[in-house]
């Protein structure tokens, strides 16, 4: 018997044994719409195939589909979602299709949901996990390699001295560092001016004062 408007779903609990990611949708109207039946469920992850069931029992104007996704918790995001919903016109429903499982993906499905309780009831386990693992150590010759860029002396070379091998090479030093010099010189001393021309031309805002005070 198919359900009605007037006659809300029944509750049901589904197990993992129950679940599956072979889906069976009914009501759907047949108007040819297997393309955008599979283009609304692969919203909610990748469908691997999507075809009509042409031996299934289904009401009048109606057809139904059998739906394969990859992985289960697409299966059951889609069933949450799209059960019961509306699609042109009809309200589709949704049911669970564990029986076109095969042996592996029984498998698969009991392991996938052994991780996912063991990762609920233990939550912290993947934090401790993440926060045991350590660096790698590090061999001799980069521990000495450390030690010496941490403890080497500082050295520093004087602007006159001449540490190039090559004697042009030093006086190209030395006159590129006279030519820095004379500009900083001249910049000096055009700040200097520049301070005394303002001091000069600054007008003199004191003015005498007007004792206008009356005498007796």
């Amino acid at each position: 018997m198919g359900r009605t408007k007037e006659i809300p779903p029944a509750a049901r609990v589904y197990t993992v044994c129950d679940e599956s990611r072979y889906l069976v949708v009914r009501k759907v109207p047949a108007l040819g719409c297997g393309d955008d039946l599979m283009r609304l469920f692969a919203t909610y992850g990748e469908v691997e195939e999507c075809k009509p069931m042409d031996a299934e029992d289904c009401e009048e104007f109606t057809d139904v589909y059998w739906i394969k996704f990859r992985l289960i918790a697409n299966a059951r995001f889609a069933k949450r979602k799209l059960d019961d919903s509306v699609f042109l016109g009809n309200r589709l429903q949704i049911s669970y299709a564990p029986e076109f499982e095969s042996l592996s993906d029984t498998m698969d499905k009991l392991e996938t949901r052994r991780k996912e309780v063991l990762a609920r009831s233990n939550p912290q386990k993947g934090k401790s996990s993440v926060s045991q693992v350590t660096k790698p150590a590090l061999t001799q010759s980069e521990t000495d390699y450390q030690f010496h860029r941490r403890n080497a002396p500082i050295t520093r070379v004087s602007s006159d001295q001449e540490y190039f091998g090559s004697s042009s090479m030093n006086q190209t030093v030395k006159t590129v560092r006279e030519k820095l010099n004379k500009i900083e010189e001249s910049g000096k001393q055009k700040r200097s001016e520049a301070s005394s021309q303002n001091l000069q031309t600054e007008p003199d805002l004191k003015r005498t004062r007007v004792d206008n005070r009356r005498r007796i």
